[in-house]
């Protein structure tokens, strides 16, 4: 799992094509697909499912399994309107299986549909282009604000506005982060909470000149997309999952510095793309021989 913050926001995840996706925003109490229920999204209490593939739901089961087993309340998982009955069917199964049932709540979404995460806090979901019950979601920040005629109302002239139906403020929002799940390019990217979100995750699966025709066929995004795509959208960091290991990430890379405008390559970066660690600050680790104190491997010998 890789731990990085980009921009505001703190990043919990892995992704890999066709082996596991999971990506974790711990500040927001969510995650995007479960992968294979790595213990670090156990305590995250809403998980986003973009489509049905195991490599983004095989853990759907186990993550709400384990929650049960430590003691935290039941989790939620959001997935298309056409996985809701499938998943838990499942979840049936394995309830079978363990001679027990594990509370968790299924929740059907359709696109535009949203969820409440918290007062000021929701999840919209929209339309991808991918396979049947594809979805992605954007975590929406609701801010309210009083209208400028009524800045000069008291408290209970307020008060008495709202019991009378009026509308005093104005909702702005403000998306947090994007994430698409696994899509080729499509009218989605216009969307105003995917296009402005502060953050997007971005899948961009093949990167080598002869993978366009199997990005076309699977209705992934081919790195050659993504000039025309970084000039729809205006996020000011584009986070690249889901990259095939037919590229290593040093290759990929490299391509991408020829597959996008100059100006754009400041706003993107790769989520499997591990954090430096500053090495000259790690103490060296000892191992205690003979009542001395020895080196272990892996410090510099």
């Amino acid at each position: 799992m890789v731990h990085k913050t980009v921009g505001k926001t703190k990043l919990c995840g892995f992704s890999l094509a066709g082996e596991e996706t999971v990506v974790a925003a711990p500040e927001l109490n969510v995650c995007f697909d479960v992968g294979r229920a790595p213990r670090e999204i156990i305590s995250i209490d809403t998980v986003c499912i973009s489509h049905g593939h195991q490599d983004h739901a095989a853990g759907l089961a186990y993550y709400l399994s384990q929650r049960n087993f430590v003691g935290n309340s039941p989790g939620r998982v959001l997935l298309h309107r056409s996985l809701a009955q499938p998943a838990q069917r499942l979840m049936d199964v394995w309830s079978e299986l363990e001679g027990h049932h594990c509370p968790g709540e299924i929740i059907a979404m359709d696109p535009g549909d949203e969820f409440v995460l918290r007062r000021d806090l929701i999840v919209r979901s929209y339309a991808v282009s991918h396979t049947a019950g594809a979805l992605g979601y954007s975590v929406i920040e609701a801010r309210h604000k009083l209208k400028p005629e009524y800045a000069d109302r008291s408290g209970p002239q307020l008060v008495e506005l709202k019991r009378q139906g009026v509308e005093i403020e104005r909702r702005n929002e403000v998306s947090l982060i994007s994430c698409t799940g696994d899509t080729a390019a499509g009218a989605f990217l216009e969307l105003d909470h995917v296009r402005d979100a502060e953050l997007l995750l971005l899948e961009c699966t093949f990167f080598d000149r002869q993978h366009v025709t199997r990005a076309r066929a699977g209705r992934h995004i081919h790195v050659c997309d993504l000039r025309d795509i970084m000039r729809t959208i205006r996020c000011p960091h584009v986070v690249l999952t889901h990259v095939t290991r037919r590229t290593d990430l040093r290759t990929a890379k490299r391509i991408l510095e020829g597959a996008v405008d100059r100006d754009d390559l400041e706003r993107l970066s790769f989520l499997m793309d591990h954090p430096r660690r500053d090495h000259h600050r790690r103490p060296a680790r000892t191992l205690a021989v003979g009542g001395e104190r020895s080196p272990q491997r892996g410090d510099g010998l």
